[in-house]
C-alpha cells in the first residue's frame, strides 16, 4: 500500500513505515501530521488517480525531528571582471514517520 502526497509544493511517496524528508513545516516532534492532499493511492489491486486529489483520502504521520539539509555553494563569476560572489545555503526540512494511508 502507497500513496503519492504533495506537500511544500513537491510530492513524495509515502508507505507505512517509511521516514520522508519533507520541507519544514512549524509542528513540534512526536506530533502528530495529517496530509490532505493525496494525488494517487495504490492498495494490492485498487489503483485510486485523483483529479487533482483523490476525494476524502489522507495520509497521517508522526514528525520525527527537524534539521538542515546538505551545503551547496552558490558561486557567481565573470571573467576578466574581478567579480566573485560565494555564497552557501543549507536547506531546513522536517522528518516525518508515515503511520496510516485511508484512500477513503
Amino acid at each position: 500500500m502507497y500513496a503519492i502526497i504533495r506537500t511544500g509544493g513537491k510530492q513524495f511517496r509515502a508507505e507505512p513505515g517509511k521516514t520522508l524528508r519533507i520541507p519544514s513545516v512549524d509542528m513540534p516532534a512526536g506530533e502528530t501530521l495529517r496530509f490532505e492532499d493525496v494525488l494517487l493511492g495504490a492498495d494490492g489491486d485498487t489503483v485510486k488517480i485523483g483529479a487533482p486529489g483523490v476525494a476524502g483520502a489522507s495520509v497521517t504521520a508522526e514528525v520525527v525531528r527537524h534539521g538542515k539539509g546538505e551545503k551547496i555553494i552558490i558561486f557567481k563569476h565573470k571573467r576578466r571582471k574581478n567579480y566573485r560572489r560565494k555564497q552557501g545555503h543549507r536547506q531546513k526540512f522536517t522528518e516525518v514517520r508515515v503511520g496510516e494511508i485511508n484512500l477513503g
